[in-house]
């Protein structure tokens, strides 16, 4: 039978992450007071009010995306992925004049197999549902210029239970707004926050950066320290579903607005042998320093003056970065395969990276990287090892509790 999971108090959620930061995005979401469901492959269910959607969209740092669990029903056949498809009351959820396209198919354990033959039944039979509702003859359809909007749903099969899943994101959740240039391969905003939060680090802790690059990490442990929602500088699918309520958005980004405090010192720097990195880094510290504020966070090469609520960085190579206390947290994310190039460069880095253990004694050390040698490389066996994704990079995440 099927179970549609609309209700006008409770809605089940679905949170989207890196495989391997499951714990932390259930984490956030218990501090921000939700009731968890389940967690596991790169998914973490939740129950929430609109107002909690809304929460979470703006508050979660190492959630990729957000959906909303509108179905979940038997599908052993397409006549039954049909049927099920179309008991949901799309027209609760999906406005008139707004399209409708099923972006992804996974299959896995069932019946059904074909992911296009999949997504072309669940898309006829939503379709079908809400031409009749909104009284029309074929939804509105994107020609190619982007101005028609769409809502956008996923389908999951699995043990031949079929989750429909209808995103509340639009931009991934890793695109805060503060970043307009990451340099080659970046590390996800999302995954830098699930390496702070993995690696046990507190704002009362120094937190260093040798590798900064564009300034991910550092600016993520910022915006952490100034109690900064993550995503305030963004809008949200939620708000052009019928759902969406915008009295309700704009009280709750003002409440968290009023939460920042940008005026604690902090200790949190990096630095990186290109300078060009290191203008990005300042750059899009100081737009994450506008969202912060309200403001909106422009383009291009930014600046001003250090102050001891902002990150810092310099234009030096990792072999002469110097510990700037006597303990703390280096969190960093080398150059390794599409970022440095051939696989013998990397392993040149990480044994160059043994000066550190020299230059910053009694540090902690957390470093994310491809490579599942490169505790070999470094001269030292990690003292905790785990596997996390970087987008569709497989990586491993090492930690060393003291230098």
């Amino acid at each position: 039978m099927a179970d549609h999971l609309i209700s006008k108090n409770t809605w089940t959620a679905v949170a989207l992450c890196a495989l391997g930061a499951e714990k932390v995005v259930a984490n956030e979401l218990r501090k921000l007071q939700f009731a968890i469901l389940d967690a596991a492959h790169g998914r973490v269910r939740f129950v929430s009010d609109i107002a909690g959607l809304y929460r979470a969209l703006m508050s979660l740092r190492a959630a990729d995306r957000l959906l909303l669990e509108c179905g979940r029903f038997p599908a052993r056949d397409f006549d039954g992925l049909f049927a099920g498809t179309g008991a949901v009351p799309w027209e609760a959820l999906v406005p008139p004049g707004m399209g409708l396209k099923v972006v992804k198919a996974r299959s896995g354990r069932s019946l059904l197999a074909a992911e296009t033959s999949i997504q072309a039944v669940v898309h006829k039979a939503a379709a079908q549902r809400l031409c009749t509702a909104h009284k029309v003859e074929r939804l509105p359809e994107d020609t190619g210029s982007g101005k028609t909007p769409a809502a956008e749903l996923r389908v999951y099969i699995d043990k031949d239970t079929a989750q429909l899943l209808l995103d509340l994101s639009g931009e991934p959740l890793f695109k805060r707004g503060y970043r307009t240039e990451g340099g080659i391969a970046p590390l996800r905003e999302t995954t830098a926050a699930s390496l702070i939060f993995l690696s046990g680090w507190k704002r009362k802790f120094p937190l260093y950066d040798p590798f900064c690059g564009s300034g991910t990490i550092a600016i993520e442990a910022s915006l952490y320290a100034w109690d900064m929602a993550p995503n305030l500088g963004r809008s949200f699918a939620l708000s052009s579903l019928a759902i969406g309520d915008s009295t309700l958005e704009a009280a709750i980004r003002a409440e968290l607005l009023g939460r920042i405090n940008t005026e604690r010192t902090i200790r949190i720097a990096g630095s990186d042998s290109s300078r060009r990195s290191v203008s990005l880094a300042e750059s899009n510290a100081w737009r994450a320093y506008a969202i912060a504020r309200g403001m909106e966070p422009g383009r291009g090469i930014q600046g001003g003056e250090k102050l001891p609520f902002m990150p810092g960085f310099a234009a030096i190579p990792m072999t002469q970065a110097k510990a700037p206390a006597e303990t703390g947290f280096i969190i960093t994310n080398p150059p390794y395969g599409k970022r440095l190039g051939e696989r013998e460069e990397s392993e040149a880095l990480y044994r160059d990276m043994g000066a550190l253990r020299t230059r910053f004694p009694g540090w902690k050390l957390a470093v994310i990287s491809d490579h599942p040698g490169f505790e070999s490389c470094f001269g030292r066996e990690a003292d905790s090892v785990r596997k996390i994704t970087n987008g569709a990079i497989d990586s491993f995440f090492y930690e060393f509790t003291s230098l």
